[in-house]
C-alpha cells in the first residue's frame, strides 16, 4: 500500500513539474515572440523614419541643388546627361542635340552672352573630376554630346572611361579671366621662340580655362603639355575677348627618361661633353649677334661647329638649323655633315643663310652609343693662298705644256720625263665629271656613288647610301630622298613651320590657299584664313579683312605700306 502511495506521489510529482517546465517554455515562447515583434515593429518604424529623413535629405539637397544652378546660371537652370562621344576637333567646345539649343533659348541664355558648361563624369562619386567648356554646334544626336580630345583627356583623366561614358553637364556663367599660372610637363618648352605667342594662339581655341586642366600645344612634330595651376579671379574663367596675364613655372620634377626635345646652351669656345645613343638626338643652342655676322659676311672670320667623338666605331651625324627650326633633323635642317668619325662645319662668308640670331645644333646618334664632345669657335679667316705660290701662278715667262695623263702644265723642258713618271705612278679617274688625279696605290679607295656619282671612300659608301638615298617618309605622306626632303620640308611641306604675316605667331602652313588670288599674292593656307579676320582701318575705321588692308590704304586713302 505505502508503495503504491509512492508511485503515485512521484508520478504526479512528475507531472507537475512537466506542467511547469511546459508552462515556462510557453512563456518564454511567447516573450520571445513578443520581444520579436517589438523589434520588428522598431525597425519597420526605424526605416519609415530613414525614407523621411533620406526624402527629407534628397529634397534639400534637391533644393540647395536648385538653388546653385541658379546662381551659378545667373537665373537659367540647364542640367542634363548625356551619352559622352569624340569628335576630332580642336580647343575646348563641345556639340550638343538640337533640344538644348531650344531649352536654353526659350530660358533666355544666348541673351546673356556666350554658353559656358560645367561637366563632370556622371559616376555619382565625391571626387568627380570637373572641366568647363564653351559649345561650337547643336548638332549632335538626341541623348550624346560631342567631346573634342582636350575636352575628353581632362574629363577622363582621372577615370577609366565606362562602356558608355556618361556625362553630367550643367550650364553655368564664368567670369573672364585676368590670370593664368601654366607649368609644362617637361623641360624645352621655353626654348620656343615666342611661346607666350604660341600660348595666345591655342587659347584663342578655347572659350574656357580651368583649375588642373591640361593644355596641349605642338610646335612642328613637337608636343608639350602644361597644367593649370592657378587662375584668377575664380578657378575657372572665361578666356573670350579678355587679355590674360600668363606666367609659365618651370616642371616641379625632370622626368629621368632622355629628352630629345631640351636645347642645352653653348658658349664660343667651351666644348661640352655627351653621350648619345643610336637613333637619338641630343640637342645645342648657341648664339650668333650682328657684330659677328658682321665680321663674317666681311671674311674676317669664320664660325666652326665641330664634334670630336672619343669611341671607335662610333659615329654621329650634325646638323644644324637657325630658329625657328629649333630642332634639326635628316629631314629638316640648313647645315650638315656626315663625315665618319669627328667632324666640322664650318660657316663661313659665303652661306647667305647666315644673320643674327639663335641656332641649333641636332647631333645624331647614327651607329653605336657614342661619347663625344661639341664645341662652337670663331676663328680668323684666311685666303689658303701663300706669297711663293701667287708668284708662281702668275709667271708667264715660263713656256709650259699640257700633260697627256694629269692634264697639268708641265714646263716644256720636263715634260717628257715628268709624262714618264707620272703615267707611272698616277692614274686619272675615269668617273664622268671627275677627272681627279690619284696615286696608283690611293685609286683602289677611290669609288663614286652609282646613284648620284659622288666620290667617296670605301669606309664612306655605306653611310653614303643609308643618309642619302634611302627612301625618307614626310609627315603629310610624300617619300623622298634626302636632299629632295631638306628641300620639301623647308619649301613645300604644308606642316613646315612659318611665320603669319597676320597674327604673327609660328604655325603649320598648310596647302597651297584656296583662293587664286591669294595663291598669287604667296600665301599659304593658313595665311589666308588667318588674313579673312576683320580689324578696323586705322585712317576710316572701316572693318577690312586683314589680307585686304594693303589695298584698302592705296585704294581708298592713297597710302603705300
Amino acid at each position: 500500500m505505502d508503495f503504491e502511495l509512492r508511485s503515485a506521489r512521484e508520478k504526479l510529482e512528475r507531472e507537475q513539474r512537466e506542467r511547469k517546465e511546459r508552462a515556462k517554455l510557453k512563456l518564454e515562447r511567447e516573450k520571445k515572440a513578443k520581444d520579436a515583434a517589438k523589434r520588428q515593429r522598431e525597425a519597420i518604424e526605424a526605416s519609415q523614419r530613414a525614407r523621411r529623413l533620406d526624402a527629407i535629405e534628397t529634397q534639400i539637397k534637391a533644393d540647395q541643388h536648385m538653388q546653385e544652378s541658379l546662381i551659378a546660371g545667373g537665373g537659367i537652370v540647364f542640367e542634363r546627361v548625356f551619352q559622352a562621344v569624340h569628335f576630332q576637333g580642336i580647343g575646348d567646345k563641345i556639340k550638343l542635340p538640337p533640344s538644348c539649343f531650344t531649352e536654353l533659348s526659350d530660358q533666355g541664355a544666348f541673351n546673356k552672352g556666350p554658353l559656358y558648361f560645367e561637366l563632370s563624369v556622371a559616376d555619382h562619386t565625391d571626387n568627380q573630376k570637373t572641366t568647363h567648356s564653351g559649345v561650337l554646334e547643336f548638332t549632335a544626336e538626341d541623348g550624346t554630346v560631342g567631346l573634342p580630345p582636350h575636352v575628353w583627356s581632362n574629363l577622363f583623366s582621372t577615370h577609366e572611361p565606362m562602356d558608355v561614358p556618361l556625362v553630367q553637364i550643367r550650364y553655368i556663367r564664368l567670369p573672364k579671366g585676368s590670370y593664368a599660372k601654366l607649368q609644362p610637363d617637361n623641360l624645352g618648352f621655353s626654348d620656343l621662340p615666342n611661346h607666350k605667342a604660341i600660348l595666345e594662339t591655342i587659347l584663342r581655341q578655347h572659350a574656357t580655362l580651368s583649375l588642373d586642366d591640361v593644355l596641349s600645344v605642338s610646335y612642328g612634330q613637337v608636343s608639350y603639355k602644361l597644367q593649370v595651376l592657378e587662375l584668377k579671379p575664380a578657378s575657372s574663367i572665361s578666356v573670350l575677348e579678355t587679355d590674360i596675364e600668363v606666367d609659365i613655372v618651370s616642371p616641379d620634377i625632370v622626368s629621368d627618361q632622355p629628352n630629345q626635345h631640351v636645347l642645352k646652351p653653348l658658349q664660343f669656345g667651351k666644348s661640352e661633353s655627351g653621350t648619345v645613343e643610336e637613333g637619338r638626338y641630343d640637342y645645342y643652342k648657341f648664339a650668333i649677334d650682328e657684330a659677328i655676322v658682321e665680321k663674317v659676311v666681311a671674311g674676317n672670320i669664320k664660325v666652326i661647329v665641330k664634334i670630336d667623338v672619343e669611341k671607335d666605331g662610333a659615329d654621329t651625324d650634325l646638323y644644324v638649323s637657325k630658329h625657328p627650326v629649333l630642332f634639326p633633323s635628316l629631314n629638316q635642317h640648313e647645315w650638315s655633315s656626315h663625315d665618319v668619325g669627328s667632324k666640322t662645319l664650318i660657316l663661313g662668308s659665303k652661306e647667305r643663310a647666315l644673320s643674327s640670331g639663335t641656332y641649333s645644333i641636332g647631333v645624331y646618334g647614327f651607329k653605336g652609343t657614342v661619347e663625344y664632345k661639341v664645341s662652337v669657335l670663331v676663328q680668323e679667316s684666311s685666303d689658303g693662298v701663300k706669297v711663293g705660290e701667287r708668284a708662281l701662278s702668275s709667271s708667264s715667262d715660263v713656256d709650259t705644256v699640257e700633260c697627256r695623263n694629269c692634264k697639268h702644265s708641265i714646263p716644256s723642258r720636263s715634260i717628257a720625263l715628268h709624262e714618264v713618271y707620272c703615267s707611272r705612278h698616277n692614274v686619272v679617274c675615269n668617273h664622268p665629271g671627275c677627272g681627279i688625279v690619284l696615286r696608283v696605290e690611293e685609286a683602289k679607295n677611290h669609288l663614286h656613288c652609282e646613284k648620284c656619282g659622288q666620290a667617296l671612300q670605301p669606309t664612306e659608301m655605306e653611310k653614303h647610301l643609308k643618309v642619302f638615298h634611302e627612301p625618307l617618309s614626310c609627315g603629310c605622306g610624300i617619300v623622298l630622298e634626302k636632299e629632295q626632303m631638306v628641300q620639301h620640308q623647308a619649301r613645300d611641306c604644308p606642316l613646315r613651320l612659318i611665320a603669319c604675316r597676320f597674327c604673327g605667331d609660328m604655325v603649320e602652313a598648310g596647302n597651297s590657299a584656296a583662293d587664286a588670288r591669294d595663291r598669287m599674292r604667296g600665301m599659304s593656307e593658313h595665311e589666308s584664313n588667318c588674313g579673312s579676320r576683320t580689324a578696323p582701318c586705322d585712317s576710316c575705321g572701316r572693318s577690312v579683312m586683314l589680307k585686304e588692308m594693303d589695298i584698302h590704304q592705296i585704294a581708298v586713302h592713297g597710302k603705300s605700306s
